[in-house]
């Protein structure tokens, strides 16, 4: 049992490292290409993967759910998207912690439409969250910047994706799951792209942006960002079939790390006191709500 806790331990760790290693590289493709870009060469490779691995191996399912499969492919691919351009436009570390918040999200939706009960613990540790989501936004009572909400429902489109997961694998294999969400990736950027070649609007730059064709440079870097996240979901995959999800879900949160660590070499600053309280602060809601 200790053995498997460890080697879930060290999969996770080098699954959160890869997914930090994918957030520079998606960050250094923002430069010059727009977020709805990377987004659409983040899911693509993943399509050919997915795809390689049921033609090796057909599906085994159930099915008879398809508008929950399209749901949970629409949430994931617009939390993503949202992802992604704060990845572009604020510090790497602050983007992950952002994402990180669909933790509290997800013990939420669970209570209300899995009821699922989450427990003093974890009603403490949904508080602590919202402390927190209010310490990183560096909200003042006035407004929000667009980063900042765009952060927020990142986290939530991602709970949104992970509740629906736990009704589909009933029903579907996991790689079709997975599927659903990256040919929704993959053909929703297709869409925003066509539209954005006759439509343009500065206000909506978080999902509309022509498609701007790689250098040599960038498609070494596009490569890069499909291996770290194809080996990331990989090793995360492993993690959760050694361990207990709660035992996983507390070791992710070394992501966030490993995301400021390595978003200061890139150009970022250092988080702002304030900013570091909310941090701390959604990592203790994730640990009291992974726990229970």
């Amino acid at each position: 049992m200790e053995e498997n806790v460890n080697k879930a331990i060290k999969y996770m760790l080098i699954a959160s490292f890869l997914f930090a290693l994918m957030g520079v590289t998606a960050k250094e493709l923002s430069g010059n290409l727009a977020p709805i870009e990377v987004v659409f060469f983040r899911n693509v490779f993943g399509v050919f993967i997915i795809l390689y691995s049921i033609y090796n191996s057909p599906l085994k399912q159930i099915g008879g759910k398809f508008w929950l499969l399209i749901f949970r492919g629409t949430v994931g691919f617009i939390s993503l998207l949202f992802f992604f351009y704060n990845i572009a436009n604020i510090p790497l570390g602050e983007a992950m912690t952002f994402s990180k918040t669909s933790t509290i999200f997800t013990a939420l939706l669970a209570y209300f439409f899995l009821k699922e009960k989450i427990g003093f613990k974890g009603w403490i540790g949904v508080f602590i969250g919202f402390i927190g989501i209010l310490f990183i936004t560096e909200f003042d009572g006035s407004s929000l910047e667009k980063t900042d909400y765009l952060g927020i429902l990142s986290g939530v489109g991602a709970a949104l994706a992970y509740t629906s997961i736990r009704e589909l694998r009933l029903y579907y294999d996991s790689r079709a799951i997975v599927l659903s969400f990256m040919a929704m990736g993959t053909i929703c950027p297709l869409i925003l792209m066509i539209i954005s070649e006759f439509y343009i609007n500065p206000n909506l730059d978080f999902m509309l942006g022509e498609f701007i064709f790689p250098t040599n440079y960038e498609w070494f870097i596009i490569v890069l960002l499909g291996l770290f996240s194809t080996y990331a979901q990989i090793y995360m995959t492993k993690a959760f079939s050694f361990a207990k999800a709660g035992i996983v879900g507390t070791i992710s949160y070394s992501n966030i790390v490993f995301s400021i660590i390595l978003g200061l070499f890139v150009g970022d600053s250092f988080p702002s006191f304030i900013i570091v309280l909310g941090i701390i602060l959604i990592v203790i809601s994730g640990f009291l709500v992974s726990k229970k």
